[in-house]
């Protein structure tokens, strides 16, 4: 039964804010949609996967998810995370899919070994998996199967939230812990930790994938 990957994208001139201290508008910009072909590729090459599909109000986030070979949805009315996402599973849904796993567009260290470990813990029908990050705060990744098993609550203490909703809906409940998956990039602090963990690569290499560059 097939399984799709839902990725939300703020707009990129409107992304990673809470950096605006040590990163330009432009690097911002650039460093959104790096980390999107990132989190693309990797998917690509995880077999389980039937396809992705990108939510935003970003054009330029919509074309990047094409050129990669995801499918995209325009997000409409007042911008909010969960809704969009319940509309994104909706589409999932209506396409027959079996699983939904939501990834943000920020994981820098995300390898396809996770998601093939994530799709493993979630193969048995009324499953949800979740990964979180070091505080065990929030969630950045979740597989639900079959879509729309429990309603999201992202945002601050997700993780618990997505925990009780699906004990709350007879779920078996699978935590996936991986420091690759624990690392978004959010926060000065997220940036130094990418870089001290990549040694002596510099904050270039955080445009991580362009056209011409696959991140690797």
């Amino acid at each position: 039964m097939s399984l799709w990957v839902i990725i939300p994208v703020k707009p990129f001139v409107r992304a990673k804010s809470r950096l605006s201290e040590v990163l330009s508008p432009e690097e911002r910009s650039k460093l959104a949609e790096g980390l999107l072909r990132h989190v693309l590729r990797v998917v690509q090459q995880v077999p389980q996967v039937a396809g992705s599909l990108v939510i935003s109000r970003d054009s330029r986030a919509h074309a990047v998810a094409r050129e990669l070979g995801a499918y995209t949805v325009m997000e409409s009315g007042t911008p909010e995370l969960n809704t969009a996402l319940m509309r994104a599973t909706q589409v999932v849904a209506s396409w027959k899919g079996a699983a939904v796993l939501i990834l943000p567009a920020d994981l820098p260290l995300i390898e396809p070994e996770d998601l093939m470990a994530m799709i493993d813990l979630g193969r048995n029908r009324n499953t949800v998996v979740v990964a979180t990050d070091d505080e065990e705060d929030g969630t950045n990744a979740m597989l639900v199967r079959p879509p729309g098993l429990i309603r999201y609550s992202y945002g601050a203490g997700s993780y618990a939230r997505h925990i009780a909703a699906a004990e709350a809906a007879g779920a078996a409940v699978r935590r996936y812990h991986s420091p690759r998956l624990a690392l978004d990039i959010d926060l000065p602090e997220d940036l130094e930790r990418y870089l001290r963990l990549n040694g002596n690569r510099t904050s270039e290499s955080l445009y991580l994938a362009t056209p011409d560059n696959p991140a690797g």
